[in-house]
């Protein structure tokens, strides 16, 4: 079309949507489209992307044909468009849950020019028989929305959507306008140059929501503080985010549990039930929706007050996509993710037996959310300029709306440490994970640092000054400023980067976050006792070093190591709770009642006699009612068990992986009951091969720790296998 021949846009809106005025550059990229150009558009969730095809496509003649990615969203958009029309054959969908009957509806509609907008899944488009029908169809234009699933650097990649260009020249040449929330430069280039537009006309608005505030916590009691952040704003509503469908219908109940109106979403749900979880959470029949990153997409639900991440992303596209789902309009919109390295590891660990290229895009992916999340500077600024976008901290919009620039970290510079770091990475001659560089860094030995004889090299011990935890971070620094790198083929090896070695040659200033601290009451002298603090975030240190002695004591006793009584995490939520009975006994972590009535006496009464001797006051702190144990899937797991079935076979009937049942099988035995897996260990293990672990296990460790397993026996073992044997450990010793 002419553009002398445009038509009043602003007239025709109004028409047919009843706006006075368009939004942005909305204006611009339909003109553009009118005017038979390519337009790739990059607009943030809220921006009004649909509208930039939807008017278009009704004013123009033939069939607009838009590509989306889920059924639900292209319900929503098809309910929506007949809501503005006197026709329900103005927009359809065509994709594999209608009927025969229904697929020639839509095609005579399309056929007699009735429909103006067919949407379509990039699945159904590869039908030859859709191609065929669509080659006999007037295409008005092409709409790939979602477009970041071209990509494979994108958050959603989709492997159909890389076909796309192949099955648009089959049924026709039109324009194409490209649509998505999120793209960095690097996916931006990959989107237009597969869909082979790169000439288009590209609009991009700024990525900035001034009224989202960003936040990220570490990732301790997290369903306490989750649950004491959606009771702290009833009535709100939010989303809150789970990585695995377990996790999503667990957070849920315990939300139910606990007096707020929350529902699970997820792929694993049926459609009918997914339909009305999400039209409860949009009619505000529910506050809080638990979802996996199933839920979200084309939801149009303008007061969402909060995003909550139970678990951090896979990539930033994802955590921008999910939490811009935030104060659509213009209001509140709080994002929190919670957040701990070993979650990343975990992660890693799912992309090791993908192909390399995979693994090279993931980890890279990974990498920016560590970055994102350890960062000292502004969460605003990071998110922004990792999109491509400049912004002034000084005086731009949003301004203090994230934690690090109201609570800012202090900065040292760490150029002297980090100059160790690099060189045991190198003087290693780059063959140590992460862990074994710390060890080596401290003086530690292991098995692995003896076998390469690392103690005759001149940087060993040379970290001892430092601990543990704070090694752990200059590595994690060094990685995420591309100093060192993670090598993909043999899981978790750094090596130096370019930038490493640079450094190693000319070190120069680099200046690093400390790690948050608490505060000490300054009135406070070394020989004053004070009174120990209750409740609260942190451990009674005074009564967890008791609890530690006396933990010590019955192991003695016992003839066991202390973690198979109770283990450190059990004896820290005891210096929290300050629990008097077997029954709150039995609510703290990793206790459950076996524990709780075999160990549990001397360490009720020692609480009972420390809450006496200082005057403790136990708070009526925020209590989380556990949901009541899923007896079901305890009773099963003991049965099957019982009967001799495998534990594949038994981790497939109730669709679990092997790691979630192997977490199953670890609370029954840490809640008192045996399970006896002999016969699966006697099919994987020689005899003198489980003796051999038994004996590490009674003898030798410390903490019961199974990564430190792995090492002492040199990666003889396997993961999975070790922590059987600790179960068979526990249901032999500690029972």
């Amino acid at each position: 079309m002419e553009t002398d021949q445009l038509p009043d846009l602003k007239l025709e809106l109004k028409k047919h949507f009843g706006f006075s005025q368009f939004k942005g550059q909305q204006e611009a990229i339909i003109s553009s489209l009118l005017s038979d150009e390519d337009v790739f558009v990059i607009m943030p969730t809220g921006g009004g992307k649909s509208l930039c095809y939807q008017l278009p496509a009704i004013i123009t003649p033939g069939t607009a044909i838009v590509v989306s990615p889920l059924i639900a969203l292209m319900k929503n958009q098809v309910d929506a468009i007949r809501g503005f029309s006197q026709e329900d054959g103005v927009a359809h969908v065509l994709n594999s849950s209608l009927s025969k009957k229904e697929v020639t509806k839509v095609k005579e509609d399309v056929l007699s020019g009735k429909t103006k907008l067919l949407y379509v899944a990039p699945e159904s488009l590869t039908k030859e028989d859709h191609i065929s029908f669509l080659q006999g169809a007037s295409v008005s234009f092409y709409a790939i929305d979602e477009a970041h699933c071209i990509s494979e650097w994108g958050h959603d990649f989709r492997p159909e959507y890389r076909n796309l260009r192949n099955i648009i020249q089959k049924i026709g040449a039109a324009p194409i306008i490209a649509l998505t929330a999120t793209a960095t430069p690097k996916v931006q280039e990959d989107i237009q140059k597969n869909l082979g537009m790169t000439g288009a006309k590209v609009y991009k608005d700024s990525f900035n929501r001034p009224n989202l505030y960003y936040e990220v916590r570490p990732k301790k009691d997290v369903v306490k503080e989750i649950i004491r952040y959606v009771k702290t704003n009833s009535g709100k509503s939010g989303i809150v985010y789970c990585l695995s469908r377990k996790k999503v219908e667990e957070l849920a109940e315990t939300l139910v549990v606990n007096g707020v109106r929350a529902l699970p979403y997820h792929a694993g749900l049926d459609a009918s039930t997914r339909s009305r979880h999400q039209d409860d959470f949009l009619m505000e029949r529910a506050d809080v929706i638990v979802a996996t990153i199933a839920f979200g997409m084309g939801i149009d639900k303008p007061d969402v007050r909060f995003v909550i991440h139970h678990d951090i992303p896979k990539s930033l596209e994802s955590y921008y996509q999910e939490t811009g789902r935030a104060g659509r309009d213009g209001g509140e919109g709080h994002c929190i993710a919670f957040y701990s390295y070993k979650d990343i590891e975990k992660l890693e660990k799912f992309m090791t037996n993908k192909p390399v290229n995979e693994k090279e895009v993931g980890h890279q992916l990974l990498r920016e959310v560590v970055a994102y999340s350890e960062t000292s500077i502004s969460r605003r600024k990071f998110l922004l300029h990792y999109f491509g976008e400049d912004w002034d901290e000084k005086c731009g919009l949003g301004v203090g709306m994230d934690d690090n620039q109201r609570n800012p970290r202090p900065l040292f510079d760490g150029s002297a440490d980090a100059l160790l770091a690099l060189l045991a990475v190198e003087e290693s001659k780059e063959r140590f994970r992460l862990e074994d560089l710390i060890h080596f860094l401290l003086g530690h030995e292991n098995s692995l640092l003896r076998a390469n004889k690392a103690d005759r090299l001149t940087t060993y011990g040379s970290g001892a000054h430092r601990d543990k935890n704070y090694w752990q971070m200059v590595f994690r620094q060094l990685i995420v400023r591309n100093l060192l790198s993670k090598e993909i083929e043999t899981y978790g090896t750094l090596y130096l980067t370019d930038a490493g070695r640079a450094f190693l040659t000319a070190p120069e200033p680099l200046m690093m976050a400390e790690d948050h601290v608490y505060e000490v009451d300054d009135d406070a002298s070394d020989d004053v006792v004070q009174r120990p603090k209750a409740g609260g975030g942190g451990a009674d240190d005074r009564l967890l070093a008791q609890l530690k002695d006396l933990n010590r004591r019955v192991a003695e006793q016992k003839e066991l190591p202390p973690y198979a009584i109770f283990p450190q995490t059990s004896l820290e939520d005891m210096a929290v709770h300050y629990p008097m009975t077997t029954e709150e006994l039995r609510n703290i972590h990793g206790v459950g009642e076996g524990k709780a009535a075999r160990f549990g006496t001397p360490f009720i009464e020692l609480i009972s006699k420390y809450v006496k001797e200082y005057d403790i006051e136990r708070p009526d702190d925020f209590v989380v009612k556990s949901v009541v144990n899923k007896s079901s899937l305890k009773v099963f797991i003991i049965t099957k068990t019982d009967s001799k079935i495998p534990l594949e076979e038994i981790a497939a009937a109730k669709n679990l992986t092997m790691d979630e049942l192997i977490r199953e099988i670890e609370h029954i035995v840490h809640s008192g009951t045996i399970v006896d897996i002999d016969y699966y260990l006697d099919d994987n293990l020689e005899e003198d091969e489980q003796e051999e672990i038994l004996e590490y296990f009674k003898e030798d460790s410390e903490s019961g720790d199974i990564s430190e397993a792995y090492d002492e026996f040199d990666g003889e073992y396997d993961e999975e296998m070790l922590r059987l044997m600790k179960i068979k450990f526990l249901s032999v010793y500690a029972h």
